[in-house]
């Protein structure tokens, strides 16, 4: 359940459509009031039956079925694509879906999932292969989204006790997989959906934490299909697409540091190196007390109209939490 209240209600288009979790048949979802300025959404986002037989495990109805490896970018999640900076959105949605897992090992399985859709094109069905090997661990997938082929993998690890990750994905043809209806930006440049050929996307991610808290992290994002001008005109295309990006190259920066032990400060940003435009999010967050948390959160977005960032806007965020059990 979560409350808005401020200028993004009052100004941003089809605000409540952009925070719903949207769902192909049934939407387990209440908007509790809508104002001027104000609106309160609670939506049912875990609701599974599970089975376990020693070491297979069936699990159906809405879940997280959460593969991939990097912590901002994961082009190999099929099921529950996220965006960082959807921040308040902790528990993530889920997805209507059929989770068969087989653990063949302490740090390997073996694991079908499939998201029936109202039709080929909206539905999900891929195999999951992970396990451990010389201290990485790794993972490959395949199957069908969206009426399009795809196939991929993943890795874990470190080097000299740095974060190590990596993720690629190879799709078929996006024209295959073109819904009924889409925003055909040509005004703009060519739709993703006129695309004829595969196209691969990937990310390299690496992190460190230093013996006083400071901590870094960086990530690369790449689409060899992403648009090199204008696109922020096709942000939506590229989510039908299923693009965590319309850019041909994202790049990510993070800083954080544990001001004190219940302060933490942290700042990041994304460039897309193509349009020149960007976005820096500053952040402090502090926990009062146990159950109840304070955020303060910035969206700083810069560049021309049409480019990624420069229409996003700018923002500040502020945020209380509490947290309690029953």
């Amino acid at each position: 359940m979560r409350g808005f209240y401020g200028g993004s209600v009052q100004h941003v288009p089809q605000f409540l459509d952009q925070i719903k979790s949207h769902y192909d048949y049934v939407q387990l979802d209440n908007v509790l009031w809508n104002t001027k300025k104000s609106i309160g959404y609670a939506q049912i986002d875990r609701l599974w039956l599970d089975y376990s037989l020693d070491n297979l495990e069936i699990t159906l109805g809405r879940q997280r079925i959460a593969w991939g490896t990097c912590l901002v970018w994961n082009v190999i999640d099929l099921f529950n694509p996220q965006s960082i900076l959807d921040f308040d959105y902790e528990e993530k949605p889920g997805a209507d879906a059929l989770r068969i897992q087989y653990y063949t090992g302490a740090v390997s399985r073996i694991e079908f999932s499939v998201k029936p859709g109202k039709n080929k094109k909206s539905t999900i069905a891929a195999a999951f292969l992970s396990f451990n090997t010389a201290g990485y661990d790794l993972c490959g997938i395949t199957g069908i989204r969206n009426n399009r082929w795809i196939f991929g993998g993943a890795w874990a690890g470190d080097i000299l006790k740095a974060g190590f990750r990596g993720e690629f994905l190879v799709s078929d043809a996006p024209n295959k997989g073109a819904p009924d209806s889409y925003s055909n930006s040509s005004y703009f440049g060519t739709s993703f959906f006129k695309y004829d050929k595969p196209v691969v996307s990937a990310v390299l991610s690496g992190d460190y934490t230093f013996p006083n808290s400071f901590y870094i992290h960086s990530e690369v994002l790449y689409n060899s299909n992403g648009k090199v001008e204008n696109a922020g005109a096709f942000y939506w295309e590229a989510l039908q697409a299923g693009m965590l990006s319309p850019a041909r190259w994202s790049l990510f920066q993070e800083f954080s540091y544990n001001i004190m032990p219940l302060i933490k400060g942290s700042v990041f940003g994304i460039f897309n190196p193509n349009d020149k435009s960007s976005i820096i999010v500053p952040q402090f967050n502090w926990s009062i007390t146990a159950n109840l948390d304070f955020t303060l959160i910035g969206f700083l977005a810069s560049g021309a109209h049409f480019t990624e960032w420069g229409d996003y806007g700018n923002s500040v965020v502020v945020r209380f939490k509490y947290s309690f059990s029953t």
